[in-house]
């Protein structure tokens, strides 16, 4: 039975973790409303931070707010509450993509139910890496993720219902090229160059290089870690194909995505807390045309969301967060 309610500066804190999530162009397209009476804290689509060019179906969207999600739990289960949620719950309200009820645990119920408090101590412990997890598009070393690692990483996507797979090299290399190839058509599409431009920061190229302390240059992306700062990563230019894994469902729906993205933000977790850098794409997927050649004939079947590229690299600096107050409704 429920024993009490989060007070506001809990419910702020939980959602300071959630806001964290990694989304397309950070667009950070969440919004939480908490109503104390009831009890619930309702995730929502931000409409006003979708990307019609970019995510035009809307998945992107979906995905970043099921991150969010799977943070606000890693968060809730470190301070101790259970966050009970459910995904798109109703169906007449499309942009409510997740209610969640936060509630403490007592101890007999937490001794009677070993499984659920293995899982709880499971999301605790990635609640360190919530801060320290960004996305780093440069170079990494050449040095393989070694397979009990890949074993963690498959294991955290499968407990969110998710299917995370190493592309083997020959695969690996044609999904670098595609990614290279989505990237270069974006350039070439205004509407996305215009999201872009509107939605990114360029953490490569700072304004003192341009010699116009005022200029912002038009942002890029680099999914492949090509331009290498100057001290890159040993290895990085040479050697074998960078190392790929994809993120999949079986099926291909809203709620889907919604648990993509929590199976992918809880992977990416895991893999920062093995020291591990990252850079997600799904601009391969967003072009209809391109997406299917993504899958490997010879891997199980399945949806494919986004493609990781994982490897050891220099930290990356965090990118902005929109205040809390835009974001969160107390009431």
């Amino acid at each position: 039975m429920p024993t009490d309610s989060p007070s506001r500066g809990t419910v702020t804190r939980l959602v300071e973790a959630a806001t964290a999530a990694p989304s397309l162009h950070n667009a950070q397209p969440w919004r939480f409303r908490y109503a104390a009476d009831g009890g619930v804290l309702e995730l929502r689509a931000a409409m006003d931070r979708c990307l019609p060019h970019s995510d035009p179906h809307g998945r992107a969207l979906h995905m970043g707010c099921g991150a969010a999600l799977l943070n606000l739990r890693v968060a809730a289960a470190d301070a101790g509450w259970c966050a009970a949620f459910r995904v798109l719950p109703d169906p007449y309200d499309p942009r409510l993509l997740a209610a969640v009820r936060l509630r403490r645990v007592p101890e007999e119920e937490s001794a009677g139910d070993p499984d659920g408090a293995s899982e709880a101590a499971a999301l605790a412990e990635l609640a360190a890496q919530i801060p320290r997890r960004h996305t780093s598009r440069r170079p990494y070393a050449a040095d393989r993720v070694p397979d009990p690692v890949r074993a963690r990483l498959r294991a955290a996507a499968e407990r969110e219902g998710g299917q995370l797979l190493f592309a083997s090299p020959w695969h690996a290399t044609a999904v670098l090229r595609l990614a290279v190839d989505a990237e270069g058509r974006d350039f070439h599409d205004p509407g996305r160059l215009t999201e872009l431009a509107q939605w990114t920061d360029v953490e490569e190229r700072p304004a003192a290089a341009t010699g116009d302390p005022g200029h912002r240059p038009a942002p890029f992306r680099d999914f492949a870690g090509r331009r290498a700062p100057t001290g890159g990563m040993p290895g990085a230019e040479d050697g074998p194909p960078p190392q790929l894994a994809l993120l999949s469902t079986m099926e291909d729906r809203p709620a889907d995505w919604v648990r993509a993205g929590q199976a992918l933000e809880r992977a990416l977790l895991v893999a920062t807390a093995h020291g591990l850098s990252a850079a997600v794409s799904s601009e391969s997927l967003a072009w209809t045309e391109l997406g299917w050649t993504v899958n490997d004939p010879l891997l199980p079947a399945g949806q494919v969301h986004a493609v990781l590229r994982l490897g050891y690299g220099a930290e990356a600096p965090a990118t902005p967060r929109l205040p809390l107050h835009q974001v969160l409704d107390l009431r």
